[in-house]
C-alpha cells in the first residue's frame, strides 16, 4: 500500500487566518466549492478520510467499471500561474522569474493565494497536508538522513534541492515579494514556508505532457490540480488523469469494487523517488517499478582496480573518454536495473563493451567510427546476463559489489529488521528507509546471483 503525506488544515507558518483555519468540514467546504466551479465528481465516489491508506483519499461507494469517468476538473479550476489573481503580472515579469525549477511562478502565484483573505482557492486548500508536517526527507536533520538513506542516492539528491531551493528564494523569489509588498505580507517572505511549498508542489502538482510533435518543446509548467491530487498512489493503480482541450479526466482503469480506494499513479517511479519526491515508499514486494542504481563512475572504478599495469589503466581512461564523447556515461549518470528490465540496456551493453573488448577491436572501433548490428549474445537483458562473456559478467559483478559497499549495513541486516517483532517498533521515517534499502539491495543480490 501506498501512502501521501495525511491530509490536514493548513495552519502552522501561514497562518493566513482565512475561513479555511476554522472550518469544522472541510470536505463538505469542498464539495460545495466543487459545485460553484463546476467540478464534477460522479455520485459513485466519496472524498473520505475512511477506508484510506493515509488521511484523505477517494473511495468507491458503488462498483466502478473500468472507462467510468470519475470526475472532471475544468480548466479554469486549475490553479496555475494563469489562473491565479495576479496572473497578468506573473506573466509580465515572466523574464524575470526564469529559474532552474519552472516552478516559481506557480510557487508565487500559491504564496499570494494562500495569504489573500477571500481567495477563491481556500476551500480547496483546506484539504491540503499541514505544511509543517510533511515527511520528505529534505525535512528530516541530515545526520537521520544520512544514517537511514546512506546509499540509496536520497540524501545526494536532497542536497541538490536544498542548494537549489535557496539559491533560488534568495536571487528570484523574495526580491520579487519585496518589490510587491500589497500582494504579499511579510509572514509569507519566509524561507520555511517557500520551502515547504516547493516540497508541497513535487508531491501534488501535476505536469501536462507535451504533444509528441513538441517533444523539442520547453515541458508544461506544474498546475496544482483539485480532486486529483487527493487520489494516493500505488504501481497498480485503477485510475489515470486525462487531459482534454476543456478539463482534465480521472478515468477508472479497471474494475473498483464498492468500498475500495481509488488510486491514480504518478509515474513508473522506484522508492527512493517516491520517498524523495512525496514522502512515502510502497512496502517490498509491492512496487513493481522499484530499480536500484549503479553510478556509471562505479563501474569505472570497478575496471580500473582489474587492471594490473599503468599501460590497462591508461587505456582504460582512454576508453572512458571514448564512452564519453558517445554520451553512453557521464560523471554523475548510473545505471538503472528494476527487477524484470535494465532500463539503461542501451548504456550499460556499450560500457561493458567497450571496456571489456581487446586493444585491436577498439581500435577497429574508432577506425569504423562505430559497430554494425548489435549481436544477440550481446543482448543484455536480465534473463541473459549469465549468457554474457565472461569479462563482461565480472565487470558487472564488481560493480555491484562495490554499490553494495556504499550502504551501511548488508541485506542480512535488513532481513532481520524486516521480521515483524523488530519491525513494528521501528519510527516511520525507519521503516519507510529500510523499506528503499531493501528494495534496491534485493535487485542487486539478484544482480550477483545472475553473475556468480
Amino acid at each position: 500500500m501506498a501512502t501521501r503525506a495525511k491530509r490536514r488544515r493548513v495552519t502552522g507558518p501561514v497562518g493566513c487566518g482565512g475561513d479555511h483555519d476554522l472550518d469544522p468540514d472541510p470536505v463538505a467546504g469542498f464539495l460545495s466549492w466543487c459545485g460553484r466551479v463546476g467540478l464534477e465528481l460522479s455520485p459513485k465516489v466519496a472524498v473520505s478520510r475512511q477506508g484510506t491508506v493515509a488521511g484523505y483519499g477517494m473511495v468507491a461507494r458503488e462498483s466502478v467499471q473500468a472507462g467510468e469517468l470519475l470526475f472532471a476538473v475544468p480548466r479554469a479550476a486549475l490553479l496555475s500561474q494563469h489562473t491565479c489573481s495576479i496572473s497578468g503580472l506573473l506573466e509580465r515579469e515572466r523574464g524575470a522569474l526564469q529559474s532552474q525549477s519552472g516552478w516559481v511562478p506557480l510557487l508565487l502565484a500559491l504564496l499570494h493565494e494562500l495569504q489573500a483573505p477571500a481567495s477563491p482557492w481556500s476551500p480547496y486548500f483546506a484539504l491540503w497536508p499541514e505544511l509543517g508536517r510533511l515527511e520528505h526527507p529534505m525535512f528530516w536533520p541530515e545526520g537521520e538522513r544520512r544514517r537511514l538513506l546512506q546509499g540509496t542516492g536520497v540524501p545526494e539528491a536532497v542536497e541538490k534541492d536544498l542548494v537549489n531551493i535557496r539559491s533560488e528564494f534568495h536571487s528570484v523569489v523574495l526580491p520579487f515579494m519585496e518589490a510587491h509588498p500589497d500582494l504579499f505580507s511579510p509572514r509569507v517572505r519566509s524561507l520555511e514556508l517557500y520551502h515547504q511549498l516547493v516540497a508541497l508542489v513535487m508531491a501534488y502538482s501535476f505536469q501536462e505532457p507535451l504533444e509528441e510533435e513538441d517533444d523539442e518543446k520547453e515541458p508544461n509548467p506544474p498546475l496544482m490540480v483539485p480532486a486529483a491530487d487527493i487520489l494516493n498512489h500505488l504501481a497498480n493503480h485503477n485510475a489515470n488523469l486525462e487531459y482534454s482541450p476543456n478539463c482534465l479526466r480521472m478515468v477508472a482503469t479497471q474494475p473498483i469494487p464498492k468500498g475500495h480506494e481509488i488510486f491514480n499513479t504518478y509515474g513508473q517511479m522506484a522508492n527512493w523517488q517516491l520517498i524523495h519526491m512525496y514522502g512515502f515508499v510502497e512496502p517490498y514486494p509491492d512496487n513493481t517499478d522499484d530499480t536500484a542504481d549503479i553510478q556509471m563512475v562505479t563501474v569505472r572504478e570497478a575496471a580500473l582496480q582489474g587492471a594490473k599495469v599503468e599501460a590497462e589503466r591508461l587505456q582504460l581512461c582512454e576508453r572512458w573518454d571514448y564512452l564519453c564523447k558517445l554520451e553512453m556515461v557521464g560523471e554523475e549518470g548510473a545505471f538503472v536495473i528494476g527487477r524484470e528490465e535494465i532500463l539503461t540496456e542501451e548504456e550499460l551493453t556499450t560500457t561493458l563493451k567497450v571496456l571489456c573488448m581487446s586493444a585491436e577491436e577498439f581500435r577497429e572501433l574508432k577506425e569504423q567510427d562505430g559497430w554494425g548490428d548489435k549481436r544477440e549474445e550481446d543482448s543484455l537483458t536480465i534473463t541473459n546476463i549469465p549468457r554474457l562473456k565472461e569479462s563482461w559478467r565480472q565487470l558487472l559483478r564488481d560493480s555491484v559489489l562495490l554499490t553494495l559497499q556504499a550502504y551501511a549495513t548488508d541485506l542480512k541486516a535488513e532481513q532481520d529488521l524486516l521480521s515483524n517483532k523488530v519491525y513494528s517498533k521501528l519510527s516511520r521515517r525507519e521503516q519507510q528507509a529500510l523499506q528503499v534499502r531493501y528494495g534496491q539491495k534485493m535487485i542487486l543480490h539478484q544482480l550477483l546471483e545472475l553473475t556468480g
